[in-house]
């Protein structure tokens, strides 16, 4: 019975081990696979076994409230926990750097019981695999790191560093990339690969190092991983220069000049010689020595120390007063090889009296003994000579301090009592040719002894400055007709620079398409080189071109303009009638207007020279007709009557107002036709009653007249006799009077000029004219206009004329804005006749050609220049035709 139970159990102890046996072999492989990143918080849910398990296999669905799951027991900590219900969690936070130990895939195998309410049912094994997140960076060994180069080292040499190395297991995220932050490119970071993705670093020389001018570098190695983002890390890298023995030493003078006195003390050095080594340790230790070229006699009187470079004397007895000594001593350093430089002193032995230092100057460009010569446009700072002192006492008596007091030089030091003179700023010959100044030394002995060197610098001239003109505008003024070679004006223009670069030539530029009729000399004189005409031209603009003669050469230019004034050269002609004869048929009834026709003549002369009058020379013997002098007009002077009927010769003249006159003349053929409503000629016979009548006319005629000449001869007589008093009560009138007179006569020729508002008709170009001939556009306003100007007489002469008088002026175009008080009395006050206020004042006006004789001066001097310079020449005045006095009562 036992045996039976011992079998039974037994045999169902190999049956349950055939069963796990058969049930690890179906499930080898794993069920389940979950993935979970690191570093995350514990209990992180991964993920639910039993719903997965029913996606793989339908049977659990079935009896899924009857499943239950447990974890089995591993070795180790536990990093998973699975609930009853299947659900799979983590119990700390994982590591995937402890976990794996850097395998490739890093992850967990958790084996899971599965039953069936209490019955076994299998195992699960489930995979978490724990994913690496880039959670390190990669790390030096340590932060700093110290190498070192020697001088010898050539390009290539190289040097290893520590590499870096990244703990996290993700390959991406370890892999580490280098690089090298370099200010200077004397290095470059070599990088080989190893088993295991692992690097070895080195630094390469690419260029000798000079441990003298840089005996350090600085420089960074960074190490980034390939996560995301990247994470690094810096190995500062310090490098030296390990020194080699590549420099000599160096004296601080390459000659040392002594003066001792002749009973110098044995304990005091003579000199103390001063070398340096730029290298250092044993390469820059120095020792001093006597040179193999001094001679044996000199080592005799003087002892070297051989560490401080001290030279005393080897005796205590006394040196000759005028013996001299040279050493030369060597400077050694402790390299190896040993590197070695020579000094000469030079020992002069002296009395003990205290002489004032003597300066020595030597120019570079001298004019003598004590001036030097530079040209202006030397630069700042450039050398200008040498000064040496000397001063052979000993002690404070034999130093010396040396300045100069100026603002344009400075003096430099160049060592023991040497010096230079040297530019302090910059020179200019047309501001100051010469300068002065003192070079002055002063030894520091008692009484302290100074000596003063007085020195010239003479500043030679280069050709900086051009020319330049006195206007930005020559204006000038000249007469047509006159023959070539009349002078128009003088160019001035001026140039500081002497010799070749103050000496100007002159030449025109025409900036127009005409030729210019101009040309002129080296002198600044501007000719015609033919006769002007002004009906062809009236005004010329160009430039003048100065330049002067230096190298290189400078120039400048200026705008002329040249105004071509008239002349009366051309005569009028008649624009109607274009013919000549002309006839004309004119037919005339009561209702017929009093104008006839409309003379039109043209002058292409200006001003004056175009201001026309109209005349009637012949055929109008019976007074049938009249012309308007300045219209041109013809009408009928009286009333027509049916006799005057028939033909009229006509001969007309037209004259402009120059000098000399000129004028043209053409002849009318008029035919007069008259209506017979026209009434016939009135005689006594046809009414004798009317004689009463124009006798009656007549006798009132007669006696106004005669009370009228009467009245005349009064006012004169009284005003002769009022004249006469003013006359004697003053003893001379002044200038202001005598203007005021000549403008009342001018007034009283304007008074009997004209009694109506007459249009002027001036030539071809519609200008309108005043009665001086100065109508261009510069001499009055453009808007010409015909005015009428009521005038007042001056209270002188309202004691005569109890009216005032209104004076037409035809021609004189001033705007009435202008002069809205034009009377007699404010031309008197003002002190300006007319036709001054007419006149346009130029800049350059030249002189007439009776001045010059037809050719311009010769003028080589600036005292002749100046005199011919800015002339005006004043069109020629016209004398008015005499009138008399016309007097208005």
């Amino acid at each position: 019975m036992f045996l039976d139970t011992v079998l039974t159990s037994r045999l169902k102890m190999q049956l349950f081990l055939c069963v796990l046996l058969t049930f690890f072999h179906c499930y080898a492989s794993e069920d389940i696979t979950y993935h979970v990143k690191e570093e995350n918080i514990p209990h992180t849910y991964v993920g639910d076994i039993a719903i997965d398990l029913q996606k793989s296999d339908s049977s659990f669905l079935k009896n899924k409230d009857l499943i239950t799951f447990s974890q089995l027991q591993q070795k180790g900590e536990q990093l998973f926990n699975v609930t009853r219900t299947g659900k799979l969690y983590t119990v700390e936070t994982l590591d995937a750097e402890s976990v794996c130990s850097y395998e490739k895939e890093c992850f967990e195998i958790v084996k899971v019981a599965v039953h069936k309410s209490k019955t076994f049912m299998k195992i699960l094994k489930i995979k978490v695999i724990i994913e690496d997140i880039n959670d390190h960076q990669p790390e030096f060994p340590t932060e700093e790191v110290n190498i070192q180069f020697s001088e010898r080292d050539g390009k290539g040499a190289k040097l290893s560093i520590p590499n870096a190395v990244d703990k996290d297991m993700g390959h991406k995220n370890s892999l580490v990339t280098y690089e090298l932050r370099n200010d200077d490119s004397y290095f470059s970071l070599l990088i080989a690969k190893q088993a295991h993705e692992i690097s070895t670093l080195g630094i390469i020389l690419e260029e000798k190092l000079d441990r003298e001018k840089k005996d350090n570098y600085d420089i960074e190695v960074i190490a980034k991983d390939g996560g995301t983002p990247p994470k690094k890390s810096i190995l500062n890298v310090k490098i030296s220069v390990k020194d080699e023995n590549d420099n000599p030493p160096q004296f601080s003078q390459s000659i040392y000049n002594v003066s001792i006195e002749h009973k110098h003390k044995k304990n005091i050095p003579v000199v103390t010689v001063s070398a340096s080594d730029l290298d250092i340790g044993r390469n820059g230790k120095i020792s001093y020595y006597f040179s193999r070229k001094t001679a044996e006699k000199m080592k005799r009187n003087f002892n070297l120390d051989e560490s401080t470079g001290k030279l005393y004397l080897a005796t205590s007895s006394k040196i000759d007063k005028d013996e001299s000594f040279k050493l030369y001593i060597e400077a050694r350093d402790d390299g190896s090889p040993p590197l070695s430089s020579i000094a000469m002193i030079q020992i002069n032995v002296i009395n003990e009296h205290n002489n004032p230092p003597n300066i020595d100057v030597n120019f570079i460009s001298t004019q003598n003994h004590n001036t030097a010569t530079i040209l202006e446009d030397i630069k700042v700072g450039s050398f200008i000579a040498y000064v040496m002192v000397t001063d052979n006492d000993v002690g404070h008596n034999g130093e010396v301090n040396c300045h100069i007091k100026d603002d344009t030089f400075k003096l430099q030091s160049m060592g023991s009592k040497e010096y230079k003179i040297v530019l302090k700023k910059a020179v200019d010959r047309e501001t100051q040719e010469h300068y002065h100044f003192t070079v002055s030394c002063e030894d520091k002995g008692l009484p302290a002894l100074k000596t003063d060197k007085d020195l010239s610098i003479q500043v030679l001239d280069v050709n900086d400055v051009e020319p330049h003109f006195t206007k930005d505008t020559f204006k000038f003024l000249t007469y047509e007709n006159d023959k070539a070679n009349f002078p128009i004006g003088f160019i001035n223009a001026t140039d500081p620079d002497i010799g070749k670069g103050g000496e100007l030539s002159y030449s025109l530029r025409n900036k127009q398409q005409y030729r210019l009729p101009f040309q002129i000399i080296n002198s600044g004189f501007i000719s015609t080189n033919q006769s002007l005409d002004r009906e062809h031209r009236d005004f010329y603009e160009f430039e003048v071109f100065v330049k002067d003669n230096g190298s290189p050469s400078l120039n400048n230019t200026v705008n002329v303009e040249v105004e071509v004034l008239d002349r009366n050269d051309n005569a009028p002609y008649f624009t109607f009638p274009s013919v000549d004869p002309f006839t004309l048929n004119v037919h005339y009834h009561p209702q017929s207007k009093n104008d006839i026709t409309v003379l039109k003549a043209s002058d292409i002369d200006s001003h004056m020279n175009a201001f026309l009058r109209y005349e009637i020379v012949s055929g109008n013997e019976r007074q049938l007709f009249k012309l308007d002098s300045f219209t041109g007009v013809l009408s009928y002077s009286r009333t027509v009557y049916q006799n005057d009927a028939g033909s009229y010769e006509l001969e007309f003249v037209v004259k402009d107002s120059g000098t000399p006159v000129l004028s043209a003349t053409t002849s009318v053929s008029l035919t007069l036709t008259v209506s017979n409503k026209t009434s016939p000629m009135f005689t006594a016979v046809h009414l004798p009653s009317d004689n009463t009548i124009d006798a009656t006319l007549l006798i009132i005629i007669v006696v106004a007249a005669v009370i009228v000449s009467i009245a005349i001869v009064v006012s004169i007589t009284l005003c002769i006799v009022r004249c006469n008093n003013v006359r004697n009560s003053s003893s001379e009138r002044t200038a202001e009077e005598k203007q005021a007179y000549q403008c009342r006569n001018e007034m009283r020729q304007l008074i009997y000029q004209g009694n109506n508002s007459v249009p002027v008709m001036s030539g071809n170009r519609g200008e309108m004219s005043d009665r001086y001939g100065h109508s261009r556009s510069h001499y009055y306003p453009e808007d010409w206009k015909t005015s009428t100007m009521s005038r007042s007489l001056p209270k002188s002469m309202k004691q005569k004329y109890s009216q005032p008088i209104e004076v037409t002026s035809y021609g004189d175009n001033r705007p009435s804005s202008n002069y809205p008080t034009d009377t007699l009395t404010s031309r008197k006050s003002s002190g300006q006749c007319w036709s001054e206020r007419s006149s346009r004042q130029y800049e350059e006006i030249p002189a007439m050609s009776g001045i010059y004789g037809g050719a311009p001066p010769d003028v080589s001097s600036t005292s002749e220049r100046d005199h011919y310079q800015d002339r005006y020449v004043k069109p020629p005045e016209r004398q008015l035709p005499s009138t008399p006095d016309v007097v208005v009562s």
